[in-house]
């Protein structure tokens, strides 16, 4: 143990170097902004701040999923210190369909701060958020804004994502950062009080540092441990992440070619970091709910216990008609369902939203397959680094989509933005299928290159009209 942890303590502390090329021309030629990529970058940024600033002021209160539970894991924490335990009782379901059906109203909100069945989380949001919520002095909006910073984080680390990747091609890392910034359910999540924007903005550090590696550069093994460490004490459903940086360590091992006890030894010093930054909270969980429920989920299910179940639902309509359930209604809320999923946009600009998001869909996967195809059969010096990390993101989607569907096995839960932990991957794979088909129908059109991120920015304003047209007037009491 004492080799291992000279890797990140000693002159070079890194996994990824020796690939022959230096780190310094590595980085100049991936980070050369060009004047209309600046341009771009400060538009989008700018108007994904504006945009969440408007969602987090006008969105009417309460009107995001568990928002008031989470509001009040950050109440907790800034009166009586960390961390809360859930228990029974912090979950009311009838009370919960009262708020819900009278959309929140003043007179039905007296008992409002028993709803507290958030407090399993991992408390690292929570204990950042009651910061805020004593200089706000517990104002709901205060709380939505520094969601909306935080978001900012993976709205701009999704451009440096796409960068790394294809410097090459910003149009692609433009418009997946648009992408991610004005998907308008992900902006109203970015835009809530709840733990999310920290959650994605550590997911996003994570894949970059392992692009890094990947693409070459020296990555100090502290810093990923630092990253999963975090990632432990914030939020459950990022720990997909815990086996990626492994698996980047193995990768990144296979391409340096150096004796399977480097790697032994690289991925002990990883944990080892890990476990100390973020052991102590599944050592706690233990100590408050027992062996073996070290993620609190146990204790979390046994007080949600009266929610909507997958097998009562199958055994009135079906196993055919759950599955069709599962898949329009988990696509209608990853684009847009708002509130607390009681807002569909099936009936907005004559139902065509969903159809729209449908056609953008498919272009971006088959144009994907498309590009996939001509990147087999052409000879790239970089396409190893990029096979590697086409793993990596697969794995991430995988791991993620198998997570919701196993919860789903359980509870009816087809909520779409369960998924957005791998939004970054998803909208660079749709952005670089939409940028496939582009090159095909403008081939000698040099400045269409930035059609793309244009298309994917004209979705700021469908998310104004949303806020204002639909949102406001559904959800308001």
């Amino acid at each position: 143990m004492g080799r291992a942890l000279t890797s990140w303590r000693g002159k070079k502390p890194s996994f990824c170097h020796d690939t022959g090329v230096p780190d310094d021309l590595l980085n100049r030629h991936a980070m050369t902004l060009s004047r209309p990529e600046v341009a771009f970058f400060l538009s989008i940024l700018a108007g994904y701040l504006l945009a969440g600033a408007l969602f987090a002021v006008y969105t009417p209160p309460w009107q995001a999923p568990d928002e008031p539970a989470h509001y009040n894991y950050v109440r907790q924490v800034a009166e009586n210190g960390c961390c809360p335990r859930i228990e029974i009782g912090d979950w009311q379901g009838d009370y919960l369909g009262q708020l819900t059906s009278a959309r929140f109203a003043p007179e039905s909100l007296e008992r409002l701060y028993t709803i507290q069945y958030e407090d399993h989380h991992p408390p690292l949001y929570y204990l950042l958020a009651s910061l805020v919520y004593k200089l706000g002095n517990g104002s709901l909006v205060a709380l939505r804004l520094f969601s909306v910073l935080l978001g900012s984080i993976t709205v701009g680390l999704s451009y440096a994502i796409g960068k790394r990747i294809l410097p090459e091609q910003p149009q692609i890392a433009l418009g997946a950062m648009a992408l991610v910034a004005f998907l308008p359910q992900h902006l109203a999540m970015m835009s809530a009080v709840n733990n999310d924007a920290l959650a994605e903005a550590l997911v996003a550090c994570g894949l970059l540092w392992m692009i890094r590696c990947l693409k070459g550069n020296e990555v100090p093994i502290w810093q990923l441990g630092l990253i999963a460490g975090l990632a432990i004490l914030c939020k459950v459903t990022i720990y997909f992440m815990l086996p990626l940086f492994p698996l980047a360590i193995a990768l990144a091992w296979i391409q340096q070619g150096k004796p399977i006890s480097v790697l032994a030894r690289r991925i002990a010093a990883f944990m080892l970091v890990a476990l100390l930054i973020g052991g102590g909270w599944w050592l706690r969980n233990i100590s408050a709910y027992g062996f073996p429920d070290f993620l609190g989920l146990g204790a979390h299910d046994a007080v949600v216990a009266d929610q909507p179940r997958t097998i009562d639902y199958v055994d009135e309509h079906g196993w055919i008609n759950y599955a069709r359930q599962l898949i329009a209604v988990s696509f209608k809320s990853f684009w847009g369902q708002f509130g607390w999923m009681a807002l569909p946009l099936d009936s907005v600009l004559g139902g065509w939203i969903y159809r729209g998001f449908a056609l953008l869909t498919i272009a971006g996967i088959s144009g994907t397959l498309l590009a996939a195809r001509s990147a087999a059969a052409s000879e790239d010096s970089d396409r190893i680094a990029r096979r590697h990390i086409r793993i990596i993101f697969t794995a991430a989607v995988l791991i993620v989509l198998l997570a919701f569907f196993y919860y789903n096995l359980e509870f009816l839960q087809w909520q779409g933005r369960y998924l957005f932990p791998t939004l970054i991957p998803v909208a660079l794979s749709l952005v670089a299928g939409i940028d496939a088909w582009r090159t095909r129908l403008f081939p000698r059109w040099e400045p269409s290159r930035w059609l793309t991120s244009l298309a994917m920015m004209c979705l700021f304003a469908l998310d104004i009209y949303l806020l204002f047209r639909v949102i406001v007037p559904g959800l308001s009491p």
